[in-house]
């Protein structure tokens, strides 16, 4: 039989090749059968583009590239996300089998024809599902850059947790956002293994030297006990490697996703006056830089001060606030504090035990003291009706 003739009763069979070629994919792929009708119709249409573009170029082979191309510019863009690469081979696959069969005994160049070919329209196909995948990772990259951008400038709208949704989110609870300085060589892929590894979820935002990390303990089949464990603060510590050289922040934890523009703020605060502290550990939590921060003019700073510590200890006791203040405006000595306070030291060291278990600080530190002396200023500055603090008494000699 010619090219000539071959290719007459090619074309004439086309229609029964379709047709037997959706049986046996109806027969043989469960995946095909469960479809609805409209996506089967043009899983159809996919496989007729195919028997039609073959016949197409066994009569002119160098139409090749744009042929096995043109395959699948047949089915809707719906169906590319609803059928997976190993899929779409399985339906090459299908395809050539039932053409090999009915083409048996036609030649031997006819049936390596199909063979060709079929290789071309899987390559074809890979590379149609490279570039979907390609222009997702940079659709989810733009994406993650906006979400990322929302939270740091605090401006979430209606549309952010849909947003968040379509980059796959499993956090759930609490969330913590980390910052630092960007490294020179920065590796995204090994953060987000290291996260996995970690059961943590993480939106990574580089904004030129400066590098956000938004942390949430992520949901994992058959480790739900692991992200539990971790505290964001070990978190941190873990991740701390991927940062360049410089300050790390970490914000406090906040209910969920939606909120992270409050532990953004605080990161963000701390992180622009860390190095007033100089022996700053890495990571370092917001929250220990309170006074810088409220040195600074961070209002947040200000309002967790007060609301943290100079309202408790003031609801508690003034007794508290006034010992308190006796004992750091006194260089922290117990016995000047008794003295001024006309009280026992063990008095004074009582009270101090107390402030610690009604607001999580120790007087006794020098570094906590800071904090809590930097409460009590801006606390008495803000009150309507500040705590007076006991005279030194001076007895005539």
């Amino acid at each position: 039989m010619d090219k000539t003739t071959t290719l007459a009763w090619l074309r004439r069979i086309s229609g029964d090749l379709a047709t037997a070629t959706i049986q046996r994919l109806d027969d043989t792929l469960p995946w095909y059968a469960d479809m609805p009708p409209a996506r089967r119709s043009a899983v159809g249409l996919v496989a007729q583009a195919g028997i039609t573009s073959f016949i197409q170029w066994f009569d002119d082979p160098t139409s090749t590239p744009w042929i096995a191309a043109d395959i699948f510019a047949a089915a809707p863009r719906e169906l590319l996300r609803s059928v997976s690469l190993t899929q779409t081979l399985q339906l090459i696959r299908v395809t050539v089998e039932v053409t090999e069969e009915r083409v048996a005994g036609k030649g031997e160049a006819l049936r390596e024809a199909i063979l060709l070919y079929s290789r071309e329209v899987a390559f074809a196909a890979a590379d149609v599902y490279a570039r979907a995948a390609e222009a997702r990772g940079l659709w989810d990259a733009r994406l993650e850059a906006l979400v990322v951008d929302s939270i740091l400038t605090g401006e979430a709208d209606e549309e952010l947790p849909s947003r968040i949704a379509a980059l796959g989110w499993h956090g759930h609870g609490e969330v913590c956002v980390l910052v630092g300085t960007t490294p020179p060589q920065f590796d995204v892929d090994h953060v987000r293994r290291t996260a996995r590894k970690l059961a943590v979820d993480v939106l990574i935002g580089v904004q030129g030297s400066r590098l956000v990390l938004v942390l949430g303990r992520a949901r994992v089949p058959g480790r739900e006990d692991v992200a539990d464990e971790l505290a964001f603060e070990d978190i941190a510590a873990r991740l701390e490697p991927s940062f360049g050289p410089g300050y790390v922040v970490l914000g406090p934890p906040v209910a969920a996703l939606v909120d992270a523009g409050q532990s953004a703020r605080a990161a963000l605060a701390g992180f622009a006056v860390a190095r007033a502290w100089r022996t700053a550990p890495r990571p370092v939590e917001a929250d220990d830089l309170l006074p810088e921060r409220a040195l600074a003019g961070d209002p947040l700073a200000k309002q967790t001060l007060i609301e943290r510590i100079y309202r408790p200890l003031q609801a508690h006791s003034t007794d508290l606030v006034t010992t308190l203040w006796s004992y750091l405006d006194n260089g922290r000595s117990l016995e000047a504090t008794a003295r001024e306070l006309f009280v026992h030291p063990n008095t004074v060291r009582y009270r101090l035990k107390r402030v610690s278990e009604v607001i999580g600080w120790d007087a006794t530190g020098p570094r906590e003291a800071l904090i809590l002396q930097t409460a009590l200023i801006i606390g008495s500055i803000g009150a309507t009706d500040p705590v007076r603090r006991r005279p030194t008494n001076r007895r005539a000699r």
